[in-house]
């Protein structure tokens, strides 16, 4: 499925996105707050697109110009999302297109698609304690501050966070959605 917005089309990831991906992904200040290790080499960027953004659901989010991915979203089924009607929104973007709206734009777009297309019930969010840009983006989106959980495991860095959920229901997306 290709999802569209003014600035953005929404894709599945391909291995010749791989290049791309390094380039955004090996950065710390871009998945470190995320809770996942930067990308090593364009080989591991190629095996994360194999392993993990093959799932269902999960999108490159690419300008629209050139249609090269320039970050990541999708819709899960992990720690937060416990029923079949509901999913975990995830996200991140490359440092360069920081502040311009974009991830805002395609979780618009992506959430749309999650109440209309998909009928879930609920949709959930997560930060870790620290990551102000990603909690920002929600509440730019309408989402609703849930509960903090301290202690979390962070397997993929081998730390302990603290993380804080947040939720959007499918009345509160038809009331900010109101045309």
């Amino acid at each position: 499925m290709i999802l569209k917005t003014n600035r953005l089309i929404l894709r599945p990831w391909c291995e010749e996105d791989a290049e791309d991906l390094y380039t955004y992904a090996c950065d710390p200040e871009v998945g470190l707050p995320a809770g996942w290790p930067p990308h090593t080499s364009v080989e591991h960027s190629r095996e994360i697109i194999r392993t993990i953004f093959s799932a269902p659901e999960t999108y490159a989010v690419c300008c629209k110009e050139d249609r090269k991915p320039i970050g990541s979203i999708g819709l899960h089924r992990n720690d937060l999302a416990e029923s079949d009607d509901e999913y975990e929104l995830g996200y991140w973007l490359g440092k360069p297109f920081w502040g311009q709206g974009l991830i805002p734009e395609a979780a618009q777009e992506l959430l749309r698609h999650a109440f209309e297309d998909l009928h879930m019930a609920r949709i959930w969010c997560g930060y870790y304690d620290g990551n102000t840009k990603s909690r920002r983006v929600m509440d730019k989106l309408g989402f609703v501050y849930q509960r903090k959980t301290e202690g979390l495991e962070v397997s993929l860095l081998g730390e302990i966070r603290t993380g804080h959920s947040m939720l959007m229901t499918q009345e509160q997306w038809e009331k900010g959605n109101i045309k």
